[in-house]
């Protein structure tokens, strides 16, 4: 929920996640450049300031429980250990820039299995794909500028990746959502796609997606204030 006019408390929000081991969300406050741990058990008045002093937008963790966060005031990501308030570099980091070892506004973060980092750098119309220990990133979806073909992204937001390494991507003002499968050159549409609406199969400005146990897509469809459920093949 986003705060109440004069609460200060959290912020506004840009993401979350769900830390099953503690029963607590985390939350990236952009607003007042904080990361927060807020319990889930009633009664809770009060978070916990996990780091301090970053311009946070996307959240991640790994399976050892690493927290990822990109930080767009410094066009980086970095992972940190749970209590600590330093993290390490793990994407980024080099300016404000469109090279191979830098970013533009990153935004939304996804981390896999091996510890690789997908990226949606936001400006650079792109996904970057940071290898563990990479001083460099990979072009993994758009890199074209921005553009509505089926090698571009314009203004990418949410991404997810399968355990096939198949990535899939909010095009947000391109409205429609993306798949890449690992290597490709260029992607499918699989939801959205028929320009800005509000009708079941349009979007307006989608920024969040995930999937659940049974393959099913939701998308966080920002401009028309809904989610919506779709049933992926």
């Amino acid at each position: 929920m986003q705060s109440k006019n004069g609460d200060t408390t959290n912020g506004q929000p840009t993401d979350v996640l769900i830390d099953k081991e503690t029963d607590s969300l985390i939350i990236c406050a952009n607003v007042n450049q904080r990361v927060v741990r807020w319990s889930r058990r009633s009664g809770t008045t009060q978070g916990e300031v996990l780091i301090g002093n970053i311009r946070c937008w996307g959240l991640a963790m790994d399976e050892q429980r690493y927290l990822y966060v990109s930080d767009y005031g410094k066009n980086e990501v970095r992972r940190y250990q749970l209590g600590k308030k330093i993290g390490t570099l793990v994407a980024g980091g080099n300016g404000r820039g469109g090279g191979l070892n830098q970013l533009n506004f990153p935004t939304y973060l996804f981390v896999d299995r091996q510890q690789n980092v997908y990226v949606s750098d936001y400006v650079n119309n792109r996904v970057m794909k940071w290898v563990e220990g990479a001083i460099e990133g990979i072009v993994v979806a758009g890199g074209q500028g921005a553009g509505s073909a089926l090698t571009q992204l314009s203004s990418p937001q949410g991404l997810f990746v399968d355990t096939f390494g198949t990535l899939y991507v909010a095009d947000s003002r391109n409205h429609r959502v993306m798949r890449w499968t690992q290597g490709a050159k260029q992607a499918t549409v699989i939801a959205g796609g028929n320009g800005q609406g509000a009708r079941a199969n349009q979007f307006y400005y989608p920024v969040g997606l995930s999937f659940d146990r049974h393959g099913n897509l939701y998308v966080a469809d920002a401009g028309n204030h809904r989610v919506q459920r779709f049933s992926i093949e």
